[in-house]
């Protein structure tokens, strides 16, 4: 659906025209566009504060006589920039001798090499990382030193560089070896390089970011480096990442591949597709293994091909075909000229975004005519101003329209932290069929940028709006379990559960997760709902505020029949007004946790003065996912409708007698409804929609 390529292939053209009139191009590059980076919170932001992430290839070891050295010069760097898109290239220097011959420390030669990189990556206007490329960086501390200062002092005042100062530790202690290692590195880049990026390796050939994450190296503008294979690596490593991300760590994948760990192998397109998928929803860097023609799998080169970079496609191996594609469609800095503040409450087209990756726009069919804003894939993100005028609770309706359903969207404070709540896109029956959802969230007053991001894509959106919650109106809050801020003795894994993800589990006595910033919009009455599954009968969660000062109460979790066996247990508190933070503590162990939701139905939906007071009528299942039966209707019911937190009907149906119907789901957002039956008398019931 999606014709990126066909854009890429027209800037290339125009690119090649402006060259042969000996026009600058300059405007256009990476950096030109995006100028210094920095890091805020888990996210790489550019010069305008707005989140990036860019894609190229890496070097094979420069190592002399290992034969990949001949295709370090200007000409490769510029076949990638001017063919491939790439807004990146990592220079990996083959450093100390334990690794093997020909290393820097053997052969002074190969930081030439890397400096002919980075020279011409700086004049192509692309970003360049220069890697100590070993397995053993703390057995060479001095060196590293000496030779990441010399490279600060050389190029720390241009924008384009980046220093990665441990390629790929092996498993050795990160808090005992890799840090202490990284700091005396970054603090000699530091003393002439104040900002400039710095990547530092993580144990385990750089895949235990979650290691790192529970000591993190203190300074600016410091990410984590992850590595991995498709081929090899899979689901599990991505939960590494996204617990180290959950906790605000900024990853760079400074090396992946196709294939499998060794290089070697077949090249897995399905796994790639995953990965792929993941650094675009995550906004990651990345740079792919290897400018190389040696006879493996992740070489992105044939054998025997020249030096210099004027190639085609039939030189790529099946790999290198395919990096070529990600590379040059990756959009991870397409950035708009302008950005316009809105103040709330407002509607705001989708097309009048801040900063956009991966979308394009198209006309509307939709009421008000315009545009709208399509072609929206897994990992892509639009984001919008707002300034909020007081700290609460505000309704965000999202005009949508997809073909098939599935979609779901993330909507963020831009950088990915906080998250302020997830959506789920139903199906529409077309592209330009519409549909308003809509979910209550938690904002904090003052101007800021929120991102809406695709979880998962196939749908168009042509506007949303955001107002303040009336007082009277429902409040629900949903948080995935592992979002948390703080944690202890937890871990976090791939869930079956509805909506996929990750769920927290490991769980044991005594361990405990803290969530920061969860505000109760007025006092009253709280129903909270935890997502659980176990095969035990005697786990016990207990749920406070603020460190324990605030005890709201235990509750059993129940045998679910298996680990990812998910049902959800509720109880009843009151609560006061405020932001707090919110714990959950296992007081016996032995269960998991997919989510956690604190809501508070609407006052008008609560009470009523006509409304029934009989037991006969029931809701099942409840929760409920796909279909809600209601059985016990009376001959007098004349209609049963479904309604939101804030009282809006969005299903109707008239049973015509019968004693019992069923409701389809689909549609609905996930979380809080109400069920109202009208006949004589009126009977209003709550359910949870999964």
């Amino acid at each position: 659906m999606k014709n990126v390529k066909t854009q890429f292939a027209r800037l290339a053209l125009i690119c090649a025209v402006l060259c042969v009139m000996g026009l600058s191009t300059s405007a256009q590059t990476p950096v030109a566009t995006n100028g210094a980076l920095h890091i805020t919170g888990n996210k790489v932001m550019n010069k305008n504060n707005q989140v990036v992430s860019f894609s190229g290839p890496s070097y094979f070891w420069s190592n002399t006589g290992w034969g990949a050295e001949r295709f370090y010069n200007a000409g490769v760097v510029n076949y990638f920039r001017n063919n491939w898109n790439a807004s990146i290239v990592r220079a990996a220097m083959g450093a100390v001798p334990v690794d093997g011959g020909g290393s820097y420390l053997a052969d002074a030669s190969n930081k030439t090499r890397v400096k002919t990189v980075v020279d011409a990556a700086i004049s192509a206007g692309m970003y360049v990382i220069i890697d100590w490329h070993t397995h053993h960086a703390e057995s060479y501390q001095n060196d590293a030193v000496n030779f990441f200062r010399e490279m600060a002092q050389t190029y720390g005042t241009k924008d384009n560089v980046i220093y990665e100062i441990y390629n790929e530790p092996l498993n050795v202690s990160w808090s005992g070896t890799i840090k202490p290692y990284a700091q005396a590195v970054i603090s000699a880049i530091r003393s002439v390089d104040p900002d400039n990026l710095i990547i530092v390796g993580t144990p385990n050939w750089s895949q235990d970011v979650d290691a790192a994450s529970l000591d993190p190296i203190s300074g600016t503008n410091i990410a984590y480096t992850l590595h991995f294979y498709a081929a090899t690596h899979k689901a599990d490593l991505r939960a590494k990442a996204s617990t180290a991300l959950s906790r605000g760590l900024a990853l760079f994948v400074t090396e992946w591949g196709t294939c499998d760990a060794s290089g070697a192998g077949s090249v897995d397109q399905a796994s790639t597709n995953e990965w792929v998928a993941f650094l675009k929803a995550n906004n990651i860097s990345n740079c792919n293994w290897a400018i190389n023609d040696k006879a493996e799998a992740a070489s992105i080169l044939n054998g025997g091909v020249n030096s210099t970079g004027s190639w085609s496609d039939s030189d790529l191996t099946t790999s290198g075909k395919i990096v070529k594609d990600i590379v040059k469609n990756w959009g991870g800095s397409t950035q708009p000229p302008t950005c316009t503040v809105v103040n709330l409450p407002a509607t705001i087209q989708a097309e009048n975004y801040c900063d956009m990756s991966g979308v394009q726009l198209e006309n509307t069919s939709d009421s008000g005519g315009g545009q709208n804003v399509g072609w929206i894939d897994a990992g892509d993100w639009l984001s919008y101003s707002i300034n909020v005028p007081s700290t609460g609770s505000y309704l965000v309706q999202y005009r949508v329209a997809s073909a098939s359903g599935g979609g779901s969207i993330r909507l963020e404070k831009q950088g990915g932290t906080p998250l302020y709540g997830t959506i789920t896109v139903p199906s529409t029956s077309g592209w330009q069929n519409w549909q308003t959802i809509s979910q209550t969230v938690q904002l904090t007053a003052g101007t800021q940028n929120i991102a809406l991001a695709a979880q998962a894509g196939g749908f168009n959106i042509n506007w949303l709006s955001i107002a303040p919650s009336n007082s009277n109106t429902g409040f629900s809050l949903t948080v995935q379990a592992e979002s948390f801020s703080e944690m202890a003795g937890i871990q976090t894994e791939t869930t079956s559960d509805t909506g996929g993800g990750l769920n927290v589990g490991y769980i044991d006595t005594n361990d405990w997760m803290k969530y920061s910033n969860i505000t109760v919009p007025s006092t009253g009455s709280y129903l909270f709902e935890f997502r659980v599954a176990s095969p035990n009968s005697n786990g016990v969660l207990s749920h406070d505020l603020n460190s324990g000062a605030i005890q709201l109460g235990t509750i059993g979790v129940p045998n679910t029949g298996g680990w990812q066996n998910w049902q959800t247990i509720s109880r009843t508190v009151t609560l006061n007004a405020g932001t707090y933070s919110f714990g959950i503590f296992a007081a016996t162990g032995g269960w998991n946790i997919n989510w956690w939701r604190i809501s508070k139905p609407g006052g008008r939906l609560a009470t009523n003065d006509n409304t029934e007071t009989r037991e006969d009528i029931r809701l099942y299942p409840n929760p409920a996912e796909t279909t809600l039966h209601v059985r016990g209707l009376t001959e007098d019911v004349k209609r049963v409708s479904v309604l939101d937190v804030t009282g809006r009907e969005l299903i109707v149906t008239e049973p015509n007698k019968q004693s019992e119907i069923s409701i389809n789901l689909e549609g609905l957002t996930r979380g809080i409804h109400f069920i109202k039956v009208e006949g004589n008398h009126m009977k209003v019931m709550r359910f949870s929609k999964q």
